[in-house]
């Protein structure tokens, strides 16, 4: 017999992310070895891209994991969109990651109206197309070999 509550607690979450964690390293012989080095925790990684006046022209949020880059947010003011700035911020991004973090692989997420052939472009592939991610919007995830 459970009771089964549906409520919003950090402390069972973080329980649950503890142990999730715990039974996913005694499973996996690539994770135990993560475990306890610097490739173990995500490491924030920020390109930012301002204008004459110091205003945010663009940016990008990301992090990085293991040998993985990932790209949460890649920004560029419709003033500056057109003028390359979104590539040279990811490739600022992948530059690091690659030359300082050791990165070997980057991932991203976008919907079908940002910026799949946009990342197309930049070498990424489609490995992982959600229609209706949310309704009537199609999410793309795409990665790409950073060498």
């Amino acid at each position: 017999m459970f009771r089964i509550e549906a409520e919003v607690d950090r402390g069972r979450r973080d329980l649950l992310r503890s142990r999730l964690r715990d039974t996913n390293t005694s499973a996996s012989p690539v994770l135990a070895a993560l475990r306890g080095t610097p490739g173990e925790r995500e490491v924030p990684l920020h390109v930012w891209a301002l204008d004459a006046a110091g205003g945010l022209a663009g940016g990008l949020v990301g992090h990085t994991w293991t040998t993985w880059l990932h790209v949460t947010y890649l920004w560029v003011d419709p003033r500056h969109r057109g003028t390359g700035l979104g590539t040279h911020l990811l490739a600022r991004a992948e530059h690091l990651a690659r030359t300082d973090r050791g990165c070997t692989g980057a991932r991203l997420e976008t919907w079908d109206f940002q910026a799949p052939g946009f990342y197309r472009k930049q070498g990424y592939e489609v490995v992982c197309v959600i229609p209706d991610y949310p309704p009537g919007i199609t999410e793309y995830t795409l990665t790409k070999r950073l060498g």
